[in-house]
């Protein structure tokens, strides 16, 4: 039986029709508070959640007791009367007093960002790794709280439960087996990240660059990862559709072979127990020779977007430009150029001419993907050692497989002498000297 299993609570899940709130505290956010609303009601959507309103309130003064004010959580609980609301979504950080508090004075269940944002992942996690990792960053968010915790841990199912309990039993078991849980998950981890590491060896020793695709949520990496290896990766106007990590081979101009690698979108706020949870998987990005940050320019609060990228990369040890200890390349890839008015396009266009270090392309409609694939040889480039190599005028084998695999600079044939300007990577000289010595 899967640690996933589904059960009729997932239903009521599906169908609940749900209020969501946005406090808008003190230094909260960069992002605006109508934007975090769309955002929390996509997230919401996302489980299948029916947003019927959305409404934020300015929070002066948190309470500790509810965070919010005692007539806001009036309001809102005659809200909840008069609209048949099932679920209170709160796009923040509730206490398990808040939460428990909030339930009863609107007498509807309540979730806040990080319960949403960990009931998506419980649903999407498609790999055995991906249900262990949210599993348990799941646990170490119910421990501190065990609101609606459960005694059968062997019988968990997919969406772990914030939207539909047993109800709150032996409190203290419940403890014991949420430890006890933890530390059997972090040593399977320890395991998948032992594997990873051997992986990541193993690439090392090839000659194959990887490529990492980063970005916020719904920004279109998916889209273009499908586009660039002609794979089938879910790819959908949804946030978080792609969760678990997916690698595939990816050709490009002058370059034998590289590795793109799609990841789980990043998001404000993201709970501190998922950044956690998913480290191993997050290690990809920070062994990647080229990080790939892709950015919905169409978006109303791309900017923001992009700072709150940049400080889970830096959370990660990756700083902006290229990392000294990692030596990893940070390349902005402006998408969604399609959606984008002709005055903004123009605007940006500018920009991007002046930056190196910038291209714009819609994943969508293919524009500056070629561009984009030829910028990312030029990457892989920097690294490579340039040597001139004679052959033989009908050694036609070694001639074309400097083609193939590196980038042929000049060649002059001189009587039976080809001499030939090539650039490779240390790795492919290594090659090449050993299949054409002699």
């Amino acid at each position: 039986m899967s640690v996933f299993e589904r059960t009729e609570t997932d239903e009521f899940a599906r169908g609940a029709r749900a209020l969501v709130v946005y406090p808008d505290l003190p230094g909260r956010s960069a992002v605006g508070p109508e934007a975090r609303l769309d955002e929390a009601e996509g997230l919401a959507l996302a489980i299948g959640v029916n947003v019927v309103r959305k409404k934020h309130y300015r929070v002066r003064n948190p309470r500790a007791s509810t965070l919010l004010g005692g007539g806001q959580v009036d309001e809102i609980a005659e809200m909840s009367r008069d609209l048949d609301i099932d679920l209170l979504i709160v796009d923040a950080s509730l206490t398990a007093i808040q939460q428990r508090n909030l339930e009863e004075k609107t007498g509807v269940k309540t979730i806040d960002r990080t319960g949403l944002i960990l009931e998506i992942f419980g649903e999407r996690a498609a790999t055995a790794e991906g249900r262990l990792q949210v599993e348990l960053a799941h646990l170490d968010y119910q421990a501190g709280r065990l609101v609606r915790s459960w005694t059968h841990l062997e019988r968990q199912r997919g969406g772990f439960g914030f939207l539909g309990g047993p109800g709150e039993t032996q409190i203290e078991a419940d403890r014991r087996m949420i430890r006890d849980r933890m530390a059997k998950l972090r040593r399977e981890l320890e395991d998948v990240k032992r594997t990873r590491s051997l992986h990541r060896a193993r690439r090392k020793r090839a000659p194959w660059p990887v490529i990492a695709l980063v970005g916020y949520t719904n920004a279109g990496k998916s889209t273009l990862f499908n586009r660039l290896t002609k794979s089938a990766v879910l790819a959908e106007d949804m946030l978080f559709a792609t969760l678990d990590p997916t690698m595939r081979e990816i050709s490009l101009p002058g370059v034998e072979k590289a590795i793109l690698s799609d990841t789980v979108g990043f998001v404000s706020d993201l709970p501190t127990q998922l950044i956690a949870a998913f480290r191993a998987t997050l290690e990809e990005v920070i062994s990647a020779d080229i990080v790939v940050h892709v950015r919905d320019v169409s978006h109303p609060e791309s900017d923001a977007q992009r700072d709150d990228v940049l400080g889970i990369l830096r959370d990660l040890g990756i700083g902006s430009g290229v990392d000294a200890e990692h030596s990893t390349q940070i390349f902005e890839l402006w998408n969604k150029v399609d959606l984008l008015n002709d005055e903004r396009r123009g605007e940006l266009t500018g920009i991007a001419s002046r930056n190196d270090n910038v291209l714009m392309v819609s994943a969508e409609t293919g524009e500056g993907v070629d561009a984009f694939k030829l910028r990312l040889s030029d990457l892989i480039a920097k690294g490579n050692e340039t040597r001139v190599v004679k052959l033989r005028s009908d050694d036609g084998a070694a001639l074309a497989w400097l083609h193939a695999r590196g980038k042929v600079l000049t060649q002059s044939e001189q009587e039976n002498t080809l001499e030939v300007e090539a650039s490779l990577s240390r790795q492919l000289w290594g090659q090449f000297g050993k299949q054409f010595s002699g």
